[in-house]
């Protein structure tokens, strides 16, 4: 039974987004092990005497005692379990969070209870922070824009430096895990209207549907696009392993924002509407 039926209960979060309320308050949309997406208000969190606002940062995991109440639920107590300070001192990896936490909000309802997209969340984030504090290697693209090829790398998939990691790499994992814990798990393997294997060979993309055609039956559909085996096999191998088992893989930057593209326009036929925080990674780019 959800302790929120309680007068009052303790709950892990993550805070997604907050926005400024009355004269000194905090609204805060969280995301919860036990009861999934709540909306919480922080009394007095914009006040510098306040001693909870910094346990309320956006992205920080903490422990909070929270009283009932008609509206919104109170934060009473706040403690910091994780900071994830260093991901609010590095600006391109506070995008990424942004966006992390943007789909997270988008892809889930208030009080649905979702223990494994919240591992899912914690995990983007620790790896995020981790990166952030200077232990990972970041290779920056441009959610289907363009950019210099790095020649130096021209395999699809290497073992890379133990403890160094493809920022890009991570949001790509995470995207695909996402989709499947929602039940919106594209379809890489089995063609869309047989149900056969697909063959290593150029097959055909259907963004819209979800999923891949072989030749036989996507060739002459015009809602689709092709799609070569060098990407569908990635797809395939983040979509099934854990992040432990791909962090280490180097993909080609091409290769990379083919990827990233199709992702993305996946993600968007789900949401159906365009996500604040790629905007602000654009921007970002842009300024570089």
């Amino acid at each position: 039974m959800s302790k929120r039926r309680e007068r009052s209960y303790r709950t892990h979060s993550v805070v997604l987004k907050r926005r400024d309320h009355a004269d000194a308050d905090r609204l805060l949309t969280v995301f919860t092990p036990n009861d999934g997406k709540i909306e919480l208000l922080a009394k007095g969190a914009r006040k510098t005497s306040s001693r909870k606002a910094g346990h309320l940062e956006l992205f920080s995991h903490s422990s909070l005692l929270v009283a009932k109440s008609r509206t919104w639920d109170i934060i009473t107590e706040a403690t910091t379990v994780e900071s994830f300070r260093h991901i609010r001192e590095n600006l391109d990896n506070f995008g990424h969070a942004a966006y992390t936490c943007e789909l997270i909000d988008c892809f889930t309802q208030a009080d649905d209870e979702n223990k494994e997209l919240w591992e899912l969340l914690l995990l983007a984030l620790r790896w995020l922070d981790l990166n952030s504090a200077g232990h990972g290697m970041v290779r920056e693209n441009n959610f289907g824009g363009e950019k210099e090829v790095d020649e130096e790398n021209t395999d699809n998939q290497a073992t890379n430096n133990q403890g160094t990691f493809d920022v890009n790499l991570l949001m790509r994992w995470f995207e695909l895990q996402l989709l499947a814990v929602n039940g919106f798990q594209p379809e890489f393997f089995r063609c869309l209207s047989s149900g056969e294997a697909l063959k290593e060979e150029n097959n055909y993309l259907s963004i819209g549907e979800g999923g891949v055609y072989s030749p036989e039956f996507g060739q002459h559909r015009e809602d689709v696009e092709v799609i070569a085996p060098d990407v569908l096999k990635i797809l395939r191998h983040l979509q099934t392993n854990s992040w432990i088992d791909v962090y280490k893989l180097i993909i080609r930057p091409q290769t990379m924002l083919r990827i990233e593209n199709i992702l993305y326009r996946l993600i968007l036929v789900v949401l159906e509407r365009q996500l604040k925080s790629v905007d602000f990674l654009r921007k970002l780019r842009r300024m570089k």
